[in-house]
């Protein structure tokens, strides 16, 4: 819905010396900025007019920040904000978010998502093998190289709960999350973007392998030892820091991280707080003592 204003000034139409100007549809963002959520049909001019009215007004209030989202239904009026000055912030399937900055100052407006986030799988079983996967498309296509299961985390889900998902869609193996081993940040390496990869611990609840025909090649239960001697595995440092992680979880004291739930001030929103629990338990138990 279009929304109308009245401000001072020479533009019609003039009721009782007033101008009664049409705006853009927008709401206030916590950050003295603007959020215009774009719904109906309009041509082109006709938003130029509001766009360019409403601009006049958002510079009057010291506004800052201008954020329209434009469904993809809307397409026609990318063109005619772009020429005003806004500029793309993101995508997704059915919309585009364009921002504009109007204060005469360096722009405070957040980037977009600059990370992907993903997942590695180490599930050992009792006799110590170690659940692996030869992959049908990707960097690993064809070269033999056994891996753990890989992934990544989809939008709106937990790391532990895509742990878990992956393992089961790629190889059939239901498991319980047990900790974060390590997380490595990578930059540049998808689309520009960075890379968070997060190492996971879980423990198998099932043993029958039914591997995934449309990503994997093979899958099954390897020898810990037989993993870990692979070349690819001793030439690369990713993979031999993944062996000596599982080393230090099999036949040592190793902890790692595990998840807390928890909720916010602002909301009662379960999220995830990764902790080292053991620690945390021996700890709380020695203050008590």
């Amino acid at each position: 819905m279009v929304e109308s204003v009245s401000i001072l000034g020479n533009s019609a139409p003039i009721e009782n010396g007033v101008n009664h100007v049409k705006l853009l549809p927008a709401s206030n963002d916590d950050h003295e900025g603007v959020i215009v959520d774009m719904k109906e049909p309009m041509e082109p001019d006709v938003f130029l007019t509001l766009l360019r009215a409403s601009l006049s007004l958002w510079r009057q209030q010291a506004k800052r920040g201008v954020w329209i989202k434009l469904p993809i239904e809307l397409v026609n009026l990318v063109e005619t904000a772009v020429k005003e000055g806004f500029w793309y912030h993101h995508a997704e399937p059915s919309y585009l978010m364009l921002v504009y900055w109007i204060p005469e100052t360096a722009s405070t407006i957040p980037a977009n998502a600059s990370h992907r986030v993903g997942i590695g799988a180490i599930v050992i079983n009792d006799k110590r093998e170690v659940l692996v996967v030869q992959e049908k498309s990707g960097r690993f296509r064809g070269t033999g190289v056994w891996k753990i299961p890989t992934g990544v985390v989809d939008e709106g889900e937990d790391i532990f709960k895509a742990a878990m998902r992956e393992v089961k869609e790629e190889t059939g193996i239901d498991t319980e999350f047990q900790e974060i081993l390590a997380f490595r940040q990578s930059h540049k390496s998808f689309f520009g973007k960075s890379d968070l990869f997060f190492l996971c611990f879980l423990h198998p609840l099932s043993f029958d392998i039914q591997n995934q025909e449309l990503e994997i090649e093979a899958a099954q239960w390897m020898p810990f030892e037989e993993y870990a001697a692979q070349p690819f595995a001793q030439k690369h440092e990713l993979f031999k820091y993944i062996a000596d992680l599982c080393l230090a979880k099999l036949d040592r004291s190793y902890a790692g991280f595990s998840p807390l739930p928890t909720t916010s001030f602002f909301n009662d929103q379960i999220s995830y707080l990764y902790s080292n629990i053991q620690d945390l338990k021996r700890t709380s138990s020695a203050d008590h003592q």
